[in-house]
């Protein structure tokens, strides 16, 4: 029976190596899992921060805008400029959009019983976000 003690005994070492082997793969599995979650963890800080500055930067551009358009430095002076251009652009479409609205409901109310009550026509972008009227 020596043969089979030998067996035996050669199979328990094995089965002993194969648990030092797993144990030893689950601790490295379990620190890049530690790792990899870390690393997640502070690249989505660092976008959440890169973002933080994206909104301050817009809050400190328009805080900008607001006390210098009349006299800008000269490095912000054509950005400055391209912003009144674009508000004074959209004044003047507001104001062409009454008058559409005023002849729309003039000719509506001249048209009597003939009117479209379909959805059909685009309404105009007012629920879009207010931009400052200057």
């Amino acid at each position: 029976m020596a043969n089979y003690d030998d067996i035996k005994k050669k199979a328990k070492e094995a089965l002993e190596t194969i648990a030092d082997v797993s144990v030893e793969a689950y601790k490295i599995a379990e620190e890049k899992a530690k790792v990899l979650a870390k690393r997640a963890k502070l690249n989505a800080e660092i976008t959440h921060e890169k973002s933080v500055i994206r909104r301050l930067k817009l809050e400190i551009g328009g805080i900008y805008y607001d006390l210098h358009k009349d006299d800008p430095e000269e490095a912000l002076k054509q950005n400055c400029d391209a912003i009144t251009a674009s508000l004074d652009s959209i004044a003047a479409k507001r104001v062409e959009l009454e008058d559409l609205k005023r002849t729309d409901q003039s000719t509506d109310e001249d048209a009597g019983e003939g009117e479209c009550e379909c959805e059909c026509a685009e309404p105009a972008p007012e629920d879009e976000e207010e931009i400052p009227e200057d």
